[in-house]
């Protein structure tokens, strides 16, 4: 199987360990992945705030005529990269004004874009693709005993809701830990939003809402957090001193990405885990695994 890669900003950014854990387990999983060329931002929530949404739509149009001179269906790791590219498909394959309109746009860079790809979100490429018996399969270092909060966000099951699961309580991100061996909590706030670019302009929205997800994540024991978002982690990771410090929590639970959490049970080389990228340090609770700095 190849696909086109759309690595969006974040991974090249804040979300490093992202790029290096999934590039690392889909080379061990046998899949070819292609960057795709000269790709741009997908457009995201600041860029459709300042110009508008047609001329944000437009930057992920040309992502996709980039992607579609090579005829892959694209893979996107990021929930918002996701969210973003996969709409703009939508509205290329539904609305004729619109992709007349794109391609118009997009012409005078020389490109043009049909509406013959699919956007894959990762994590329903894995279940729907690649398989869990697949997953399972490639487990060298089973995580037996680690209690997993797997945190979805609020993005990724809500873009088109009940394609692939159920955008209130979705079980998909679950049933991955279970394949790799550890034991999913509970965690009702899964789906519930981290406080997104909140962060930057009222930070207090962010620590309020990281507070409500730390301790829905450690009412059931959880021990480790895991998410396919590089906004929700950013803000889980980066802000949880000041949550632990606003909300007196005492308790400290690592969040790590789920390519990351891959790589560690597929026994893959060390660096490709990225876990000196953390910033709540995961080795304490990963070291009766054999996990070390």
């Amino acid at each position: 199987m190849r696909y086109s890669f759309y690595p969006g900003c974040s991974m090249e950014g804040a979300a490093v360990p992202y790029l290096k854990s999934f590039e690392a387990v889909t080379k061990a999983l046998g899949i070819g992945i292609e960057e795709i060329h000269d790709w741009n931002c997908c457009g995201a929530t600041v860029a459709s705030g300042v110009v508008g949404h047609y001329p944000a739509q437009v930057m992920t149009a040309r992502n996709l005529a980039l992607a579609e001179q090579k005829g892959l269906d694209i893979i996107v790791p990021c929930s918002s990269c996701y969210m973003n590219l996969a709409i703009t498909n939508k509205k290329f394959i539904e609305d004729d004004h619109f992709q007349l309109m794109a391609n118009e746009a997009l012409g005078v860079a020389g490109l043009r874009y049909n509406g013959t790809l699919k956007v894959r979100q990762m994590i329903e490429w894995i279940i729907n693709d690649i398989g869990l018996d697949r997953i399972k399969s490639m487990v060298k270092r089973p995580l037996t005993g680690l209690r997993v909060a797997g945190y979805v966000g609020c993005q990724t099951p809500r873009v088109f809701p009940w394609t692939f699961d159920d955008p209130e309580q979705p079980v998909f991100f679950d049933k991955i830990i279970e394949a790799l061996g550890a034991t999913p909590v509970k965690f009702p706030l899964k789906a519930r939003c981290c406080g997104s670019s909140h962060s930057i302009t009222k930070p207090e929205i962010t620590i309020d809402a990281g507070y409500k997800l730390i301790k829905s994540a450690l009412e059931d024991g959880g021990q480790l957090m895991v998410t396919p978002c590089p906004m929700c982690q950013l803000n889980l990771d980066a802000y949880q001193g000041m949550i632990k410090k606003g909300y007196q929590l005492d308790i400290s639970i690592p969040v790590l990405f789920i390519t990351q959490l891959m790589s560690i049970a597929f026994d893959l080389p060390p660096d490709t885990w990225a876990l000196k990228y953390n910033i709540v340090s995961p080795f304490d609770t990963l070291s009766k695994y054999g996990i070390k700095p």
